[in-house]
């Protein structure tokens, strides 16, 4: 498990595959409503608990794109860090979030492109050792780190 770069971000050639990051993430009312209002998403089955326990989920849960933010936190906090752009992101949602869980955003390189600058990483969500998402990014990464301003 690797930790945030002292200078913010790993460049392309500090990268190789099987590097792994996670972050924690506890999901509470308060991040389900500040979600909902970033997003303006505020479907019922997220939001109201009366009409959410009347779906198949039987109970409110999180958004999906929620969980997902936390993947993104990672390649933009850690695992590339700071300077790393997204490309693309798939996403496969497998398990629902409800409050009081906690997410575990993992995310591992799975390839390095060094002629392109682009980095393959495998994205995970889980809660315990269950798997509730997964998906690829791609993501480009500098290749030099800027000179520090004086």
């Amino acid at each position: 498990m690797i930790q945030p770069h002292p200078s913010g971000g790993y460049i392309l050639e500090e990268l190789s595959v099987g590097m792994v990051a996670e972050k924690h993430v506890p999901i509470t009312e308060e991040r389900i409503q500040r979600f909902a209002e970033a997003s303006d998403d505020f479907n019922p089955v997220h939001m109201d608990e009366a009409f959410a326990s009347k779906t198949a989920y039987r109970g409110r849960i999180a958004h999906g794109l929620l969980s997902a933010s936390f993947g993104s936190a990672v390649v933009g906090t850690i695992l590339p860090g700071a300077g790393a752009i997204y490309l693309s992101q798939t996403l496969g949602f497998h398990k629902p979030v409800r409050i009081g869980d906690v997410v575990t955003a993992r995310v591992t390189v799975s390839a390095v492109d060094e002629v392109s600058a682009r980095v393959t990483l495998r994205c995970e969500g889980l809660i315990g050792d269950e798997l509730i998402m997964d998906g690829e990014a791609v993501v480009r990464v500098p290749r030099r780190r800027r000179p520090a301003k004086d």
